[in-house]
């Protein structure tokens, strides 16, 4: 992300500053340089605006995120996905902690729960180390998780929505279907490539230097934490086959319907989510105080992130490069519906997440666009159904200390390309 940020605001710079040798304005006019100025101030001031218009929502989803949590949604959902996940992991024991881990992380991707989600990858990473039996390198099992979590089925990316109904969306959860179609198409993309893919990157021999490493997760294994009861158990096969295909239903249901369904989404949510923490014994009021105290909290941590790359973004801009970039390739981008505008949001994406988000916040705050646009919702869209693939595979492999990750790469990048596509393909559909 260095060099990303340094990058976007020296070609601003640079653009600026040939723009401003060439200058000839009349009287009155301002120089490029001082357009790029006031770009800077500007939108160090916008991002802050930006930061604190998020708190509202941002408290209100993950209170009652908080709320469905501790009612137990997760369990079900846990308990939905794991005879499914007892297939696509054969070489996991169904009984071993590692695949209560992954489901745990799984179900709390799908939810948009990504501080709940980290630690139990990281915990699934560290049980999945516990049976490799090369140190150092990532097994199949590995691989095809961190494929699947750089692309998991989202069913509700609450905060793209909260950002949404920050830059003023008059459908803030329109891309509930948009999101959906794509990122079931992005989860069976990593599940074929990682099996794919897998046969061209075997593990080898085993790493004489890795075995020697210290790998204190598996030897005070005795010493961690227990994962909830209910990691280790499931529904019978038939209930889980039925709730996939539910899901599945839910795609030209979303994709016909989608636009007579939205305005009820929120206030649906909001009612569903009290009724279910309610009827499952939670004491509503507090728990969602509770969770909107986190929430506070993220929208306030953001705001260094924002002003760092919402200022960069806003250099680009204002120097003229956006314009540029903009009239080199947008014609041929806009033939196949990625707008040369949402370009650097669908590059940045598997780079850094902040930095995307900076970048769609940017498009989204642009009175030119707005976030119902078809940028706007193809961009939010990508930012709801793509992941930090790059973060995800460095946080999680440093985690179990792996060098060797094989395919893990080629195949989420493969669910990120496929992402796009389907990003693309649905929003056009819809919004075009």
């Amino acid at each position: 992300m260095n060099w990303i940020f340094l990058g976007i605001v020296l070609v601003a710079f640079a653009t600026a500053a040939w723009r401003e040798l060439r200058f000839d304005g009349g009287a009155g006019e301002e120089s490029p340089m001082q357009v790029l100025s006031s770009g800077v101030i500007e939108s160090a001031g916008g991002a802050v605006e930006l930061a604190l218009g998020l708190v509202g929502v941002m408290t209100l989803f993950l209170g009652l995120m908080k709320v469905a949590e501790a009612g137990g949604l997760l369990t079900i959902i846990a308990r939905l996905i794991r005879p499914l996940m007892t297939r696509l992991f054969p070489d996991v024991p169904p009984d071993h902690p590692a695949m209560g881990a992954m489901i745990l992380n799984m179900s709390a991707n799908a939810l948009g729960l990504g501080n709940a989600a980290t630690p139990f990858g990281i915990r699934a990473m560290q049980e999945l180390d516990k049976l490799n039996p090369h140190p150092g390198t990532a097994t199949n099992s590995m691989a095809l998780f961190l494929a699947i979590n750089t692309s998991s089925i989202t069913l509700l990316p609450t905060g793209v929505i909260a950002l949404r109904a920050a830059a003023g969306s008059e459908d803030p959860a329109g891309i509930l279907p948009t999101t959906l179609v794509a990122t079931i198409c992005a989860t069976i993309a990593a599940v074929t490539a990682a099996m794919l893919f897998r046969r061209f990157f075997p593990a080898g021999p085993p790493d004489p230097a890795a075995r020697t490493m210290e790998r204190p997760w598996v030897k005070e294994a005795e010493q961690q934490d227990a994962l909830p009861e209910y990691a280790g158990q499931g529904y019978p096969l038939w209930v889980s086959l039925v709730a996939l295909s539910g899901l599945v239903a839910l795609i030209p249901l979303t994709v016909v319907y989608g636009r007579l369904l939205s305005p009820w989404i929120v206030p649906g949510l909001m009612v569903g989510f009290l009724l279910f923490g309610a009827l499952r014994g939670v004491r509503i009021y507090e728990v969602f105080v509770e969770g909107a105290k986190d929430g506070f909290q993220v929208a306030l941590r953001i705001i260094p992130y924002l002003v760092a790359i919402l200022v960069a973004v806003g250099m680009f801009r204002a120097s003229g490069a956006m314009e540029a970039m903009v009239g080199a390739i947008g014609g041929f981008t806009t033939r196949f519906g990625l707008p040369a505008e949402a370009l650097p949001m669908a590059l940045l994406r598997p780079l850094s997440g902040s930095g995307a988000y900076g970048v769609m916040a940017s498009i989204i705050n642009d009175p030119a666009i707005g976030p119902d646009s078809y940028v706007g919702y193809l961009v939010t869209t990508l930012q709801g159904s793509t992941e930090t693939t790059f973060y995800v595979l460095a946080v999680y492999f440093g985690a179990v200390q792996v060098r060797r990750i094989r395919h893990t790469l080629a195949a989420a990048l493969t669910a990120d390309v496929v992402a796009v596509i389907a990003a693309v393909a649905v929003c056009s559909y819809l919004f075009l």
